[in-house]
């Protein structure tokens, strides 16, 4: 008995509810309620494992909390590269939420909505739920949702929050022809213990000894500028900027095993120019950030020409400056230009 209780407390959830994986597998549930993932004060129920990532998608100022369940005796396969292979039935959560105050996260939190990826025999499943009236329900059609806070300066923010419509899922969740996850990669997971708790736990299968990919903390200090910029344009941008992905015509990859220069942007010059390019030449002009195409649209809120395209209304300042600073510190080549990819009718 003292193990048992021992074991739940070492999960963090109550043992009084589980998971419909009958239902996860075979329906898009009206209410989030429907799945038995979480209990009526928010708590997730037995199974329910949280995991965080190095650097996450920026979206608007949300903080995030993120969650995986795995049916009962399977496990994910480890992969060097892409997302880590999750089993049939798996489930990915992540739920979006705002503090009254920006200055003080993680109190006073407002819960705007969940979005769930399930993995069903035939593929990956997007779906979100918004709160309204006192529970989380499915909106395949998005939603917008006013929002306001206290900023991080003191004045009243307020953001038009965007919930995403299915399409838009697809669009950011593309790889070739299939949706895929995008956040758990081992890269993005590897922190120094979560990877080796998973496999403890039985819920990572063929971790191997060393080796692993570890990505950046875009905002960690202590790491290298590139290290930094390069994680956060992989998980910001190339979700779709991949040779699979959504904007994979663009020839712009932005993947963090990308190397090539050009695949990078630098000194690239777009596919299509059209009003995003801003009538500057190259997506990245070395030594020059405010010539370069990247930033300009990274530093737009205006649809057709800000990037990302989906998930944000607000322009990321912290960001914006980390690109910045990465793209002034690289040394100016004004001899070299690298030709643009064949023609397609993608201006990314």
């Amino acid at each position: 008995m003292k193990r048992a209780l021992l074991a739940l407390l070492l999960l963090g959830a109550a043992p009084a509810h589980q998971v419909d994986g009958d239902l996860l597998l075979s329906n898009d549930a009206p209410r989030l309620a429907d799945y038995h993932l979480f209990d009526a004060a928010g708590h997730p129920a037995a199974g329910v494992q949280p995991y965080s990532l190095n650097t996450p998608l920026f979206s608007d100022g949300a903080e995030k909390t993120r969650y995986v369940w795995l049916p009962p005796g399977t496990a994910a396969d480890y992969r060097a590269s892409g997302p880590l292979a999750l089993p049939v039935g798996s489930v990915l959560i992540k739920r979006f939420a705002f503090p009254a105050d920006a200055r003080a996260p993680g109190q006073a939190m407002t819960l705007i909505e969940t979005r769930l990826l399930i993995h069903r025999p035939a593929g990956w499943v997007a779906l979100s739920y918004v709160e309204e009236g006192g529970e989380a329900v499915l909106k395949r059609a998005g939603k917008r949702v006013p929002v306001a806070l206290i900023g991080r300066d003191g004045r009243l923010q307020t953001i038009d929050y965007a919930v995403p419509n299915q399409n838009q899922c697809k669009t950011c969740h593309q790889s070739g022809e299939v949706i895929t996850p995008i956040g758990p990669t081992a890269a993005n997971l590897n922190d120094g213990r979560q990877l080796r708790q998973w496999q403890a736990s039985g819920r990572l299968a063929h971790l191997p000894a060393s080796g692993v990919p570890q990505l950046a903390r875009w905002d960690d200090a202590a790491a290298s500028l590139d290290a930094r910029a390069r994680a956060y344009l992989a998980v910001n941008c190339g979700h779709c900027h991949n040779r699979a992905g959504f904007a994979s015509n663009s020839g712009l990859w932005l993947e963090a095993d990308e190397h090539e220069p050009a695949h990078i942007g630098i000194n690239k010059r777009p596919v299509a120019a059209g009003r995003g390019s801003g009538g500057f030449e190259f997506s990245i002009a070395p030594g020059q950030p405010e010539q370069s195409i990247l930033l300009h649209r990274m530093l737009s809120s205006e649809p057709g020409v800000m990037m990302p395209q989906f998930g944000r209304s607000l322009i990321h300042a912290e960001g914006v400056a980390l690109i910045r600073q990465w793209i002034a510190a690289m040394p100016a080549d004004p001899d070299r230009s690298v030709p643009a990819a064949a023609a397609a009718p993608s201006g990314r």
